[in-house]
């Protein structure tokens, strides 16, 4: 399946984020089945390694941030998703297939990684379950933020619709309702990343992607801690019913429910690092 590119308008502005990494950084590529990943690496390499993985429609530059303070105890490893419109190779194979699995054992292997914790947001939090119930010795611990393949997913693209054929206040609207309420009084730093990843997201044509929810068995069968943070607002998943599941199934697992919270999450980094510490 055909993946979703950096538009060439955006792609120097792009490399102008990556740029701006707010602590010092190296930018990998690693070679895959699927072609090369682009990896950005931050923190002590001695450090416990954590992978992180965006969400659909973003690039590393989603993670810059939280990257740069777990980066203070971790060994951070932000990966731009192959078929979603970073660096990576535009490859977008089929979500019911190991290729995923495979995709990251190539990553890691590249990385020179036996094993590591994983963070992942909504389609990454899918690809991070995934790959932990196909390689649950590789995973030392999950944090997902909205993760899709649990949950059902709702048919908010039919509501968003209508809202695409309205123009700017259309791409408002249906932003708001994803994200929550726009932030104010940002710092700049914050605010160019916040305006870069609206313009990935309104210049990349959204492609419908129906997400395989794991089995009630896979989820009993996850050994490793997880932990899971979602928003009681979120138009696209049903969190209540992932928050139910990883209660009931996952033996190790732990959920959060964030009051007025969208698929948008902000202020859980101090949370998520004192999981990947314990």
């Amino acid at each position: 399946m055909n993946g979703r590119p950096l538009p060439e308008t955006l792609r120097n502005e792009y490399l102008a984020c990556l740029a701006r990494w707010p602590v010092p950084g190296e930018q990998l590529t690693v070679a895959t089945r699927q072609g090369d990943t682009f990896v950005m690496a931050c923190g002590n390499e001695s450090a416990p390694p954590v992978v992180l993985l965006h969400g659909a429609l973003a690039n590393a530059a989603s993670w810059m941030f939280d990257a740069a303070a777990w980066s203070e105890a971790f060994r951070v490893y932000v990966v731009d998703v192959i078929g979603e419109p970073g660096l990576s190779a535009p490859s977008h194979p089929r979500l019911d297939s190991d290729a995923w699995a495979c995709w990251l054992d190539d990553v890691l292997d590249g990385l020179g990684l036996a094993h590591a914790s994983f963070v992942g947001m909504s389609f990454g939090g899918w690809i991070a379950l995934d790959y932990a119930r196909r390689r649950p010795g590789r995973v030392s611990r999950l944090a997902l933020l909205c993760p899709a393949g649990i949950g059902k997913q709702k048919a908010f693209l039919w509501k968003a619709l209508p809202l695409l054929l309205l123009g700017s206040w259309g791409a408002s609207r249906i932003r708001s309702m994803v994200m929550g309420p726009q932030p104010v009084d940002l710092p700049e730093d914050v605010s160019q990343l916040m305006t870069f990843l609206q313009r990935l997201r309104t210049s990349v044509k959204p492609r419908p992607m129906r997400i395989p929810r794991l089995s009630d068995d896979a989820l009993r069968d996850m050994g490793m801690p997880v932990l899971a943070i979602a928003g009681d607002r979120d138009v696209l998943l049903d969190s209540r019913e992932t928050m139910a599941r990883i209660s009931a199934l996952v033996q190790r697992g732990t959920v959060h429910m964030v009051k007025a919270g969208y698929h948008y999450l902000p202020g859980q980094r101090g949370r998520i690092r004192a999981f990947l510490s314990t």
